[in-house]
């Protein structure tokens, strides 16, 4: 397998958000990744002849998604991360913010606050967001939307090349409730009208309507049950673009193995093809409501869903390239993959593993042993990956299947986000 084997309708589809090829021939980040395949190379070399490898440099990751907290006010039926919230585990504040310094020094260009709770909820996300943008990061916010008046409070920070999602999954109030549970009351309606103002404010950044479709008999594990919404995908869109949103999201649900994985579950989707009818019937019906300032947007996933090739894309390399590029650090501390936050054998380092000179070390050679012993081909089997058709093309590039260089840099889209 390669990368020239990947679906080409599939790849020409893709949302330049999910081209995470293109993103790292940005000039910005090219170097980087020069210097990866460079390092790749050099180590596989040595083994061949049987000497020292070379150990990874102290790189720090290009991206990450940043879970400030593992705190959430709501109790969603459909959420993947609903082992791990609510921990007492928390961060030493001051060395977050020398770890977040340490790694903008060392090449980190952006950070998703997002994750296994919800960011708004901890005491330092203002001073986290100021610190970030202090340090010349781009910066996005994903949230459930409880608390929009301290997204309020800093989207002034924020630029064009910076964005805030709403995971909101429903166009009705009902059916959010339902889904999400809050443990204080909030309505839909009142998370949707703090975006006029938030718009207003500053009207830069990008805002999106996140909408996780789930279907009739979705399970999050066995025997418990995620309430559908595939009939409010039209209405959800509809209340995306009259309450000025930039976009709505659609992604399909997902649950998670035993193991840890996230996975697309696309077996157990009774009566597949209808499924996939109806909703593909639904987007169809939501794209008539696009303007020139709304859009709808599909997910790798789901389109991959639609066209019945999703298995092509569970077919991973041994190694996941992206590990040193792109890393999650929780308060449980520091993982190798979204899809795989919070399970053990994912874990890098702990959640201070950049905030001195002695973890850095620790880090990079925990980076390079992962690369090494998590193999992607057994432990990502069934995963969906957004980062495959990346990953085929770095592994190609370091057999030199295909060529890299500062030559092969694209224009700059001030996009880093991976």
């Amino acid at each position: 397998m390669s990368s020239t084997d990947i679906d080409a309708k599939s790849v020409a589809r893709l949302a330049p958000t999910h081209d995470f090829s293109a993103k790292l021939r940005q000039p910005a980040l090219l170097g980087r990744v020069v210097d990866y395949v460079d390092w790749q190379r050099r180590v596989r070399a040595a083994k061949a002849k049987g000497q020292a490898v070379p150990e990874m440099p102290e790189w720090s990751p290009l991206s990450i998604n940043l879970d400030l907290t593992t705190a959430c006010n709501y109790r969603c039926d459909h959420c993947i991360d609903w082992d791990i919230l609510n921990s007492p585990i928390k961060y030493d504040f001051a060395k977050l913010k020398a770890s977040l310094t340490d790694m903008v020094d060392r090449g980190l260009r952006s950070v998703i606050l997002i994750g296994g709770g919800e960011p708004t909820l901890h005491p330092g996300f203002e001073e986290t967001v100021h610190h970030l943008k202090d340090l010349g990061t781009q910066v996005s916010i994903v949230s459930n939307g409880s608390r929009n008046y301290r997204i309020f409070d800093i989207i002034d920070r924020l630029d064009s090349h910076d964005w805030v999602r709403l995971s909101l999954d429903s166009g009705t109030n009902e059916t959010f409730e339902r889904m999400h549970k809050p443990t204080k009351a909030i309505s839909l309606d009142e998370i949707c009208e703090w975006v006029p103002r938030i718009r207003k404010r500053n009207p830069e950044p990008l805002v999106g309507f996140s909408f996780i479709i789930v279907w009739d008999g979705a399970e999050r594990e066995e025997g418990v049950d995620v309430v559908p919404n595939i009939d409010e995908i039209v209405s959800a869109a509809k209340r995306a673009r009259d309450y000025g949103f930039n976009y709505i999201s659609l992604k399909p649900f997902l649950s998670r193995r035993p193991d840890g994985s996230e996975v697309m579950d696309a077996a157990a989707v009774a009566n597949l093809d209808h499924t996939v009818a109806r909703i593909r019937a639904a987007v169809d019906e939501a794209k008539k409501l696009e303007t020139d300032t709304f859009s709808v947007t599909e997910s790798i996933n789901l389109r991959v869903l639609e066209q019945g090739n999703w298995k092509d894309f569970t077919k991973q390399p041994s190694m996941c390239h992206m590990q040193p590029l792109r890393q999650v650090l929780t308060p449980l501390g520091l993982y190798n993959c979204p899809a795989h936050r919070g399970v053990d054998r994912a874990l890098i380092g702990p959640k201070a593993a950049w905030a001195d000179a002695d973890a850095r070390g620790d880090t990079a050679r925990s980076t390079a042993a992962m690369l090494e012993g998590f193999d992607a081909s057994k432990e990502c089997s069934e995963v969906t990956c957004l980062y495959h058709g990346v990953n085929w093309w770095l592994e190609d590039v370091i057999r030199e299947r295909a060529e890299l260089s500062e030559a092969d840099a694209i224009d700059e889209r001030f996009d880093y986000f991976l």
